[in-house]
């Protein structure tokens, strides 16, 4: 009887070079994804009426700069660990 909310933060590897590497942050709310940051795409996509909406001043603000450099702050020194398990 109450509301759920998750953030996924997920790095991708399609190979050891570091070429292939994604980054995806989901915004979950009630089991329904609303808005994704896709590094292959570069910005934030909306998939509700509020995610479009939250999308659009996110790309325009300090936000995006901050979802940018995750591929370089967590996926790139982590794929080492990735590749290694």
């Amino acid at each position: 009887d109450g509301y759920f909310y998750q953030r996924v933060a997920e790095c991708r590897y399609a190979s050891k070079d570091l070429q292939g590497i994604e980054y995806i942050n989901s915004y979950v709310f009630n089991k329904a994804e609303h808005i994704r940051f896709n590094s292959t795409v570069g910005k934030y996509v909306g998939y509700t009426e509020h995610g479009v909406k939250n999308a659009e001043a996110w790309n325009k603000g300090p936000e995006l700069a901050q979802e940018l450099g995750e591929l370089e702050r967590v996926c790139k020194p982590n794929a080492a660990n990735h590749y290694s398990a």
